[in-house]
């Protein structure tokens, strides 16, 4: 559902009762999108499985997925050196 930030001001209610219903709500602000509203409980491995295996011929598994991740955003879970992550410095 796309609706103005005028009309979702207005209707805030109803709108937070769509999402309840498991319907996400897309506000625009002058023609633009600039929010979604969507339920939090939302399965994110479920979107994760429906996004893998698009591209033609890429045989990438899931936890190959998850490692490359951990390695680019949280090395130090991959790392077996560091048992904590590493202390940012004030430089």
């Amino acid at each position: 559902m796309v609706v103005t930030a005028t009309q979702f001001k207005s209707k805030i209610g109803h709108y937070l009762d769509t999402v309840a219903e498991k319907k996400n709500v897309y506000i625009t602000k002058n023609g633009k999108c600039i929010a979604k509203l969507s339920d939090p409980t939302e399965d994110k491995m479920s979107i994760l499985n429906a996004l893998s295996g698009i591209i033609k011929g890429n045989t990438i598994s899931l936890d190959e997925i998850k490692r490359e991740r951990l390695a680019r955003h949280a090395p130090w879970i991959m790392d077996p050196k560091y048992d904590t992550p590493p202390k940012k410095s004030d430089n």
